[in-house]
């Protein structure tokens, strides 16, 4: 990935001139627009852009390193943001997002996280690995990761969240994932890193809540298992939705055989939400998301 490849991401009222403004602005900076999605919301009345580009030499400069510096870009951004009321951000794609995983004793899908991060499938780059239980260590290790296990009791989850702070400053991490973490976050540490917790859920509809959630399933004999991706709130898994995978089941399988379909569902609705949030792909629109993949 090229130092000149730029992702800029920005929502604001939706009104006239905005797509034009963001073309001009890079066109006369001399960056070549590579991929542009946009999304107006009706009911909102937000709009939305993602535009991937490239700084080129500015024409007749004569000079090939002659390109337009982060710095001004930024500037040029700022003043234009101004006249539209966007709330924007700005990122090299060089630059990988640091990621820390937290884990409790299902480690699937940390092992595949683990593995397309490895196998250059995952535009991101994980840092250390976080659990209230020690089962994993080993899993972290074998790909040479840090690994912190930070027990969990009510007379000390105080302590262990100012801990895993630390740990999100001292890696300079950009996004935190409850990789079937189960353990509540409290409300003031998802306030803390808002928009940058993904957690996933292992339910589509009906939400079974509590203990062996397939075993429930199959009981209640549903049609339909899945897994839900979604950003961390301070409102127990209904934060804004990333991504969703289900599966299609009957009377004929069993628990386990759900719970073996479940994890698969899992690890692969987490891995894209995961990859679309590394690529910038995911904007919040209140209490939703927009996905531009």
């Amino acid at each position: 990935m090229s130092d000149r490849e730029y992702v800029l991401t920005l929502s604001c009222p939706d009104s006239r001139g905005i797509v034009a403004g963001v073309a001009n602005l890079l066109n006369g900076h001399g960056c070549n627009i590579t991929e542009s999605q946009q999304y107006g919301d009706h009911y909102t009345g937000r709009f939305f852009l993602r535009v991937q580009f490239l700084a080129e030499p500015m024409a007749g400069s004569g000079n090939g390193d002659d390109v337009v510096t982060e710095e001004v870009l930024r500037g040029a951004v700022a003043a234009l943001a101004g006249d539209f009321d966007m709330e924007w951000e700005l990122w090299r794609c060089s630059v990988r997002p640091r990621m820390l995983v937290m884990v409790s004793k299902f480690g699937h899908c940390l092992n595949d996280l683990l593995y397309r991060q490895r196998s250059g499938l995952l535009d991101i780059d994980i840092a250390a690995v976080v659990s209230n239980h020690p089962d994993l260590e080993f899993l972290a290790r074998s790909y040479d990761l840090d690994f912190h296990h930070l027990p969990v009791r009510r007379e000390t989850k105080a302590e262990q969240e100012a801990r895993l702070l630390e740990l999100v400053d001292s890696y300079n991490v950009d996004l935190v994932v409850l990789a079937r973490y189960m353990q509540v976050l409290s409300e003031d540490l998802c306030a803390k890193l808002p928009g940058k917790i993904i957690n996933i859920h292992h339910s589509f509809l009906p939400s079974f809540k509590g203990a062996r959630p397939y075993h429930q399933a199959q009981a209640r004999g549903v049609k339909l298992i899945g897994a839900t991706a979604h950003y961390v709130t301070a409102d127990l898994d209904e934060g804004p939705i990333i991504e969703q995978e289900v599966s299609r089941v009957d009377h004929t399988h069993t628990p386990e055989q759900m719970t073996a379909i479940g994890r698969d569902l899992e690890s692969l609705a987490l891995a894209r939400a995961v990859n679309w949030h590394a690529q910038r792909r995911v904007l919040l629109n209140g209490g939703k998301t927009v996905v531009f993949r």
